[in-house]
């Protein structure tokens, strides 16, 4: 049972790791459409090297967040990609309740909620199985 809740963790870490790489992608190479989308605001075009460095950190996150092959198992992924995902869930809220946004904030901001309840209950569920054997 245990290596069924590995491999249920490993599936979202890495589905959460090539979302957060190609929205990177997308920031890095096209910083002014992804913001407008997820913001509903224009970038000014000073900004966008900003938004590019966003984009490049993002994909380097997703990288270091992508789960290694078992047996190997790093916790701290793990976490890192649950506060990730639970201070985005949070702050695209906030913004969403604050400012509006774009039409693609709130399908983000449920996403990365989603994502964030999936890597507790993943989580407890790894840990129980190893704690029954």
């Amino acid at each position: 049972m245990r290596e069924l809740g590995s491999i249920d963790r490993r599936r979202v870490l890495a589905v959460a790791a090539a979302l957060e790489m190609g929205a990177g992608l997308a920031l890095a190479l096209a910083p002014a459409p992804v913001v407008s989308l997820l913001f509903g605001a224009e970038l000014p075009v000073m900004a966008w090297p900003l938004g590019r460095l966003a984009g490049i950190a993002l994909l380097s996150f997703g990288l270091a967040c992508w789960p290694a092959r078992p047996p190997a198992e790093d916790r701290s992924t793990l976490r890192a990609m649950l506060v990730y995902n639970s201070l985005v869930a949070l702050y695209l809220g906030v913004l969403g309740s604050v400012a509006g946004g774009g039409p693609l904030l709130w399908p983000a901001a449920v996403f990365h909620a989603l994502v964030a309840v999936l890597l507790v209950w993943t989580g407890r569920a790894a840990r129980g199985a190893a704690g029954g054997r």
